[in-house]
C-alpha cells in the first residue's frame, strides 16, 4: 500500500489528511490519497497561472516535443500505471482493461503532439491581410470521472497543454491513484506549474474541490466528464465567471438491429459495445432494439457469447470483466434489474448476484433482459453496468422515434447487412456519434461529443484542440 502526494508547481506536496482508496474487487486498501484543502487548490491554480505566462508563448514545436516526451514517459511506465488502475478501478488488466486504457492514453497524447492549428489566412491581397489566430485561454480545470480515469484525464490535459494552456486536474475520489502517479511522471518532462493535481473527498455540507474549481476566478475553462446532474451544477457555478466549458455527460445509447442483420456474426461486437468496461462507459450500448423477425435469434446469439466471457478479479489474466467500481453503482444496477423483473422483463442470463458485495466485491453478473420497453427505468435511464435491455419492434420509423425519445444523445448504432441504408438511418438518430455494425469505437482524430443532455463541446481531432483556444482575427 502506497502513500501518494499532490503535485503542485512541479513538486510533491504532502497533505495533513489523507483518504483510503479501496479495491472494488476485494475491499482492501490499495493506497492513501492526499486530501487537498482549498488553500492547496489555490496554490495549484496560482502555480498554473504563473506558468502560463511562459508556457503560452513557447513555440508550437516546443509544445509538440513536450507532449511527445509525456507520451514516452507514460509508455515507459505503462505496466505500473495499469496495475494501479486495476487495483483502484477494478477493471481487468487484459481485454479493454487497464493495459488498453494506458495504451489509449499514450496514443491520444502522441496524436495531439502531432497536430497543430496554425494560422488561417482569410484574405491576403493589396486590399488587406486577414488572419485568424488560436490563442490559449489560461488555466484549464480538468474534472474526469472514475470509469476511465487516466485516459479521460489525458483527453482533458494533453490538448489543453498542447494549445498552450496550463492545467489543474482533480480526479474522482474513487480512482485518484493512477492519475496522481501519471501527473508525477509527466512533471519529469514538463516545466514546473504546467500540470498540477489536487485530490480530495466530497464531504456533505462542504464545498467540494470540483465546485470550487468551476467557480474559481483564475480558471478560464473547465473540462468535465460525468453525469448530467453534476454537469448542470458545473454550468451553474461557472456562470459567474463566464468560463469556457466542455461537458461530456451521460449517455443512454440506443442500438437498432434491422431484419437483415446477421445475428451470429454481429453478436460479439454487440456484446462488447454494451459491456466494454463492464458497461461503465458513457458511450456504451445501453438499450438494444431488435426487429421482431430476428429477435429470438439475436437474444440467443448474445446469450451464447456472454457465456464465454469470464468475470472476476482484474489481476487474473484470464478475466475480461471485473466488478462495478463502487457500491452506489452496484445498488443502482441492482435496483433497475429488480424493477424490470417485477414488470415482466425476462432474464436471459444473469440478473441474480450472488454473495455479499461488501465482503465479496461489487460483482454484478453479466445480465441480458428481454421483453422490456420504453417506460422502464432500465430502458429510459443510464444503467452504467453489465446489463443490456433488449426491446422488440416491428416498424422502423416508430423505433427511430423510440430511440430518440430520450434526453441523452451521445451515441447510437444501426446493425444491418445494407451498410448504405444503415448510414441513412443513422443520420436520423439524435446523437453525436453513430456507428454501423459496431458500437463505442473511438479514435483521436475523429471528433466526439454529445447533443441534448449529453453535453456540448467537442473532443478529439483538431476540433477538440481548438476548444482550448480563443480565436482572434487580425486585420492589417
Amino acid at each position: 500500500m502506497a502513500d501518494y502526494a499532490l503535485t503542485i508547481n512541479g513538486q510533491p506536496l504532502a497533505t495533513e489528511k489523507t483518504f483510503a482508496v479501496k479495491n472494488p474487487a476485494t475491499g482492501e486498501i490499495v493506497g492513501n490519497a492526499p486530501a487537498a484543502t482549498m488553500a492547496d487548490l489555490d496554490k495549484a491554480v496560482a502555480a498554473a497561472k504563473t506558468a502560463f505566462e511562459t508556457w503560452s508563448v513557447t513555440s508550437d514545436e516546443e509544445r509538440s516535443k513536450a507532449c511527445m516526451a509525456v507520451a514516452d514517459v507514460l509508455e515507459q511506465n505503462a505496466e505500473e500505471l495499469a496495475q494501479i488502475l486495476t487495483a483502484e478501478q477494478g477493471k481487468t488488466l487484459n481485454g479493454a482493461g487497464s493495459r488498453f486504457e494506458v495504451g489509449g492514453a499514450v496514443a491520444w497524447t502522441r496524436y495531439n503532439a502531432s497536430i497543430s492549428l496554425g494560422v488561417e489566412v482569410i484574405q491576403d491581397d493589396n486590399e488587406a491581410k486577414v488572419e485568424v489566430y488560436h490563442k490559449p485561454l489560461g488555466v484549464v480545470g480538468s474534472i474526469p470521472p472514475w470509469n476511465w480515469p487516466l485516459m479521460i484525464g489525458i483527453w482533458h490535459m494533453i490538448p489543453a497543454i498542447r494549445a498552450g494552456n496550463t492545467v489543474v486536474i482533480k480526479p474522482s475520489p474513487n480512482t485518484p491513484l493512477a492519475t496522481l502517479r501519471a501527473v508525477e511522471l509527466m512533471n519529469q518532462v514538463l516545466p514546473a506549474g504546467v500540470l498540477n493535481i489536487v485530490t480530495g473527498q466530497d464531504i456533505p455540507g462542504e464545498t467540494s474541490l470540483g465546485a470550487a474549481m468551476s467557480a474559481h476566478p483564475d480558471i478560464a475553462k473547465i473540462s468535465f466528464t460525468g453525469s448530467t446532474k453534476t454537469g448542470k451544477a458545473v454550468m451553474r457555478s461557472a456562470a459567474e465567471t463566464v468560463k469556457r466549458l466542455t461537458l461530456e455527460l451521460g449517455g443512454n445509447d440506443a442500438g437498432i438491429v434491422l431484419p437483415d442483420a446477421d445475428a451470429k456474426a454481429m453478436a460479439e461486437k454487440m456484446f462488447w459495445g454494451a459491456f466494454i468496461n463492464n458497461g461503465q462507459t458513457c458511450a456504451a450500448l445501453k438499450r438494444l432494439y431488435v426487429h421482431d423477425s430476428i429477435y429470438d435469434e439475436v437474444c440467443d446469439a448474445l446469450v451464447e457469447y456472454a457465456k464465454t466471457v469470464k468475470m472476476g478479479v482484474g489481476t487474473d489474466e484470464d478475466n475480461l470483466l471485473g466488478p462495478l467500481q463502487n457500491r452506489m453503482q452496484y445498488d443502482i444496477v441492482n435496483r433497475m434489474v429488480e424493477e424490470a423483473k417485477a414488470q415482466g422483463g425476462r432474464v436471459l442470463i444473469g440478473g441474480s448476484p450472488s454473495g455479499d458485495p461488501d465482503k465479496d466485491g461489487f460483482f454484478y453478473p453479466i445480465t441480458l433482459i428481454a421483453d422490456v420497453d420504453n417506460g422502464l427505468s432500465l430502458v429510459d435511464e443510464e444503467q452504467f453496468g453489465p446489463v443490456l435491455p433488449i426491446v422488440r419492434y416491428t416498424d422502423i420509423d416508430e423505433v427511430i422515434d423510440r430511440a430518440n425519445d430520450n434526453p441523452n444523445g451521445l451515441g447510437g448504432s444501426i446493425w444491418s447487412r445494407d451498410v448504405q441504408g444503415a448510414r441513412e438511418l443513422a443520420k436520423r438518430l439524435e446523437c453525436g456519434t453513430a456507428w454501423i455494425n459496431d458500437h463505442s469505437p473511438i479514435r483521436p482524430d475523429a471528433p466526439f461529443g454529445g447533443v441534448k443532455s449529453s453535453g456540448f463541446g467537442t473532443q478529439f481531432g483538431k476540433e477538440g484542440l481548438a476548444e482550448f483556444t480563443s480565436m482572434q482575427t487580425v486585420w492589417s
